[in-house]
């Protein structure tokens, strides 16, 4: 049996009378490797949520996109998937150094589908597979503790419109981030990145920013 619930789990599963089919479920779906459904799902998928925990113990949920394939089932019990450039804060590396516990939720909102990955992370700025994701500065891997399809009862059904075009492609280059040019961040960035805004037209208010974001063009 896994030993997926603590008290505090049980406690609610007694107050609603549920422990029984809290375990029945827990027999019937949680695994510690990743078959042969969960390999298509996972390796099929353009984009996940990340969970990782702070230096505070907050959970710190990203958003982490993609390529279809992205994520790679190395084996039954390990997944690896790239760090690409973003904010430069390393919200979810720093936490995983700090703490390697992490959750991985995967969905197909046009199904729907998903399935959950709990799993000890470790992040490399060498790992062989690094040449394998175009663009990427970091590979985590991931070794599974547990995994599960988890019931889509209440996820909308979306569809999906076009891919991001600032996802790393190997035949061409990678459009530079607008919110590079914001007025207020042009001294604090990296020497590699100050020719940003010249190269997009100039620097922006956060305000005007806020405009591209919100048209969808940022």
């Amino acid at each position: 049996m896994s030993n997926l619930y603590g008290e505090q789990h049980r406690a609610f599963q007694e107050a609603f009378d549920t422990k029984k089919m809290a375990d029945r479920v827990s027999d019937m779906i949680v695994v510690p490797e990743i078959a042969d459904e969960h390999r298509g799902f996972i390796e099929s998928r353009d984009f996940f949520f990340l969970t990782t925990i702070d230096h505070r113990g907050y959970p710190t949920c990203s958003h982490k996109g993609g390529s279809p394939g992205f994520v790679k089932v190395v084996d039954s019990r390990t997944l690896a998937f790239p760090s690409f450039d973003g904010n430069g804060m390393y919200l979810s590396m720093g936490n995983i150094n700090a703490n390697p516990k992490i959750g991985m939720l995967f969905i197909d909102f046009e199904t729907p589908h998903r399935v959950r990955v709990h799993g000890d992370a470790i992040v490399s700025r060498d790992d062989p597979l690094l040449k394998e994701f175009h663009g990427a500065e970091l590979v985590v891997r991931v070794t599974i503790a547990e995994i599960f399809i988890n019931c889509p009862r209440y996820i909308h059904r979306y569809q999906r419109v076009a891919s991001s075009h600032y996802v790393p492609q190997p035949e061409c280059t990678t459009p530079l981030p607008q919110w590079k040019r914001i007025d207020a961040i042009q001294d604090a960035l990296p020497e590699r990145d100050k020719a940003i805004a010249d190269k997009l037209g100039g620097v922006i208010t956060p305000e005007e920013y806020g405009a591209l974001v919100m048209k969808g063009e940022a």
